[in-house]
């Protein structure tokens, strides 16, 4: 019994061990067969590549010799135009030169102010020798009225010096500083003349004149005018925008408008005559309440 049971042992062993074998020898077969497997398609692959790059080759070949062998085209031959023979000259007899006529010397362009876009231009005096203003001259600067010179004094400014008015407002407790260089193109003058100031107040006088246009654009021919410093050109202003009684009242803008003409008229007037401006506006209002002219006139304004 011993025997048997030993020998059955030994037959399951070897069974065992000879399924094991079995085992190890598939694994090892399925592994040969992947890496096999593997190297086809790698040499597949390697093999398709090199045909591409051999067939491209070809092509680019046969495309050159096609481009090497088409002739290109010939240039057309441009005719040139014939030279036309050139006239021979033709002598003329030789005149004596004229005298030339006499020319006027060139006149300084007159300049204007501008204050608004579309408002008219009122000229100022022609350049001529430079103003020498000394201290406590008065003079009259356009957007600012009647004003005092109280000193001349030098500065130096980015390295040049200039040579500076100095004008004090008292009415608008202001001081300004004009270059003497460019005194005239900045329309600064002297108080009018009598006989200047005589053409104002005869204005005022006149009848009004009223244009057909609209508010706006009578208010910046109004304010161009009264920044001109023309004492003709304010009067128009205070004469147009007076209004007497029994007349219609002045709008607020309208009102504006007419006291800033007004007082500045009035000080050039006061400072003339040596009044303060209560006693020239008085005056003033007087001429326009004692003209008896009909009512206002009205002008068509532009189209």
């Amino acid at each position: 019994m011993a025997k048997k049971t030993k020998a059955t042992t030994t037959d399951k062993a070897v069974k065992s061990k000879t399924k094991a074998a079995k085992k190890t020898t598939k694994t090892v077969a399925k592994k040969m067969a992947k890496k096999t497997k593997a190297t086809t398609t790698d040499k597949a692959v390697k093999s398709k590549t090199k045909a591409a790059k051999k067939t491209t080759k070809t092509v680019a070949k046969k495309a050159a010799k096609t481009v090497a062998k088409t002739p290109k085209p010939a240039a057309k031959a441009v005719a040139k135009p014939a030279k036309k023979p050139e006239p021979k000259p033709v002598e003329k007899p030789v005149a004596a030169p004229a005298a030339a006529p006499a020319t006027p010397a060139p006149s300084a362009a007159p300049t204007g102010h501008r204050p608004h876009h579309g408002a008219p231009i009122y000229p100022r005096p022609p350049i001529g020798k430079p103003i020498d203003f000394k201290p406590d001259d008065f003079v009259v600067y356009p957007t600012h009225g009647v004003g005092k010179v109280t000193d001349v004094e030098t500065r130096t400014v980015a390295g040049h010096e200039l040579k500076l008015f100095v004008i004090e407002f008292e009415r608008d407790r202001m001081t300004l500083r004009v270059p003497v260089a460019k005194a005239h193109t900045s329309g600064l003058r002297r108080l009018s003349t009598r006989k200047m100031i005589d053409k104002a107040l005869t204005t005022l006088k006149g009848r009004a004149r009223t244009k057909r246009t609209m508010w706006s654009r009578r208010a910046l021919e109004y304010e161009a005018k009264i920044n001109s410093g023309d004492p003709i050109a304010i009067a128009e202003v205070v004469r147009d925008l007076h209004r007497n009684t029994g007349q219609p009242d002045q709008s607020f803008s309208e009102r504006q408008i007419y006291e800033s003409a007004r007082d500045r008229l009035a000080l050039e007037l006061g400072t003339i005559e040596k009044v303060d401006i209560e006693k020239a506006t008085e005056k003033m209002e007087e001429i326009l309440s004692g003209s008896n002219l009909p009512k206002t006139e009205t002008e068509k304004g532009p189209a």
